[in-house]
């Protein structure tokens, strides 16, 4: 990640720009907060939801994150004028990252499962959100758009992230036609995973949702989701032999303990994440 646990552990003191962040019950929620410019990514927005994202994967006692987004349009992609280097000023006080930040490692290496709110249209390079998250949950009205190649451009790394979640041909085709997807055509792509008829339904859907996870032991749930991050950056002869170093190193867990106590006392088990 981005910022180490030091950096992150004041959080709470910082001033976002374009994000709102709030925590409740283990869960963070991170919200794109620049309607005005259709959410779209400038390089201080990009910086404070690594820096929230890093947050996240430090800090045990947050299990899961939700990322929504207020406005019309949830995320319009990046800010080309910004990146240009004519962004306009702001308040924001997120220091600036020591490593370049890279979207998609965001959400491979923040190892908590990730949740996007979709109520609105999403474009470009917005699909780097969702595209990265362990679940999106949609509402009919959501709609997904690749524009790029009527700009001039290809969408290379939104690409490179669907790719892990979609057919080859299927990603190729949505690149170079410029498609627009249905919420329900998303679906059956596997880009959404779940489907909602209205925006109202969508706050009990992912109150559902956490509450399955959070029935789980959090810590099993990071150390998988961090194994299924490195693994496949490992040959395949190594895989076995790294997963069984995992596998003893979660049952080492206070939640793992807890688990197996809980399991013969006939009780739910109480988890710490740790």
């Amino acid at each position: 990640m981005n910022y180490t646990k030091e950096q992150t552990a004041g959080l709470k003191e910082q001033t976002f720009a374009y994000l709102e962040v709030s925590e409740k019950d283990h869960l963070l929620t991170i919200t794109l907060n620049r309607p005005q410019a259709r959410n779209a990514m400038s390089p201080t927005m990009i910086r404070e939801y690594a820096y929230a994202m890093s947050y996240a994967h430090h800090h045990a006692h947050i299990w899961a994150v939700v990322f929504a987004a207020n406005g019309k349009i949830w995320c319009a992609g990046a800010d080309l004028k910004a990146m240009r280097g004519k962004e306009e000023a702001n308040d924001s006080t997120i220091p600036m990252p020591q490593t370049p930040i890279v979207m998609a490692e965001l959400f491979t290496k923040i190892h908590k499962p990730v949740i996007a709110k979709v109520h609105a249209p999403v474009y470009a390079g917005g699909f780097l959100l969702i595209g990265g998250c362990t679940y999106v949950v949609a509402t009919e009205n959501a709609t997904f758009t690749l524009p790029e190649v009527k700009r001039g451009i290809f969408p290379f790394q939104v690409m490179a992230s669907l790719i892990k979640i979609m057919p080859a041909r299927q990603v190729i085709d949505f690149c170079i036609r410029a498609k627009s997807m249905s919420a329900a055509e998303a679906q059956q792509a596997g880009l959404v995973t779940h489907l909602v008829a209205s925006e109202d339904q969508l706050d009990a859907t992912i109150e559902n949702l956490t509450q399955e996870i959070f029935a789980n032991s959090p810590s099993a749930i990071r150390l998988g989701l961090k194994a299924f991050d490195e693994m496949r950056s490992l040959p395949e002869s190594e895989q076995q032999a790294y997963l069984a170093k995992v596998l003893a190193e979660t049952i080492q867990t206070k939640d793992a303990q807890e688990g197996l106590k809980a399991f013969a006392e006939k009780r739910p088990p109480v988890w710490t994440g740790e």
